[in-house]
């Protein structure tokens, strides 16, 4: 398959890539950098604060989501990988389905929730961990620490809720309008 015939099958203006790709990449970009910087400037030193509530910190993650999983002797880690990457093409598929602008919402919360996944899935393949480095904390409350892949998938599930409740509008609104011309005939 030749380069042209890759972006007339990905990068089409009716196909949901095309518009959206840019911002998984930018996800990913943003994520490497940051979690860069971190490793330069904090790992092996102490945390330091941004705010009252909000401090830089390095933590190795080597389990999923707060660290579950993080002391399962290993394997988690190529178990995360390919769980990331299967999640990754299936989100690409979809994404490639979509048609802008009335699946907007749902357009950019697979793509944060790609670019998240693909951010961390980097740092399984080249460290073993993910890096996480935003720690949120308010007396003896605290939240685990996290990073912009994480984040990104975060905003991304809520985007596809928001996307959940308003398709559910739409099918609903849809039917009442059958139903109304149904009648009409």
């Amino acid at each position: 398959m030749s380069n042209g015939s890759i972006s007339k099958v990905w990068f089409h203006p009716t196909r949901g890539a095309s518009n959206w790709l840019w911002l998984s990449a930018f996800v990913v970009l943003m994520d490497q950098v940051t979690k860069a910087l971190v490793v330069g400037s904090v790992k092996g030193k102490a945390s330091f604060a941004l705010l009252p509530i909000l401090e830089i910190v390095y933590l190795e993650n080597r389990g999923a989501a707060f660290s579950i999983l993080h002391d399962a002797g290993g394997w988690q880690r190529w178990f995360f990988i390919m769980l990331a990457l299967v999640v990754s093409v299936v989100l690409m598929l979809w994404l490639r389905k979509l048609r802008t602008p009335e699946q907007t919402v749902l357009a950019v919360g697979l793509s944060l929730v790609l670019g998240g996944a693909l951010g961390n899935v980097i740092d399984r393949v080249w460290h073993g961990y993910v890096v996480d480095f935003i720690y949120f904390h308010w007396g003896t409350w605290d939240f685990p620490a996290f990073n912009i892949a994480d984040t990104a998938i975060s905003i991304g599930a809520v985007c596809l809720l928001i996307d959940a409740f308003f398709e559910s509008g739409r099918e609903k609104d849809k039917a009442v309008n059958a139903a109304a011309q149904a009648e009409k005939k």
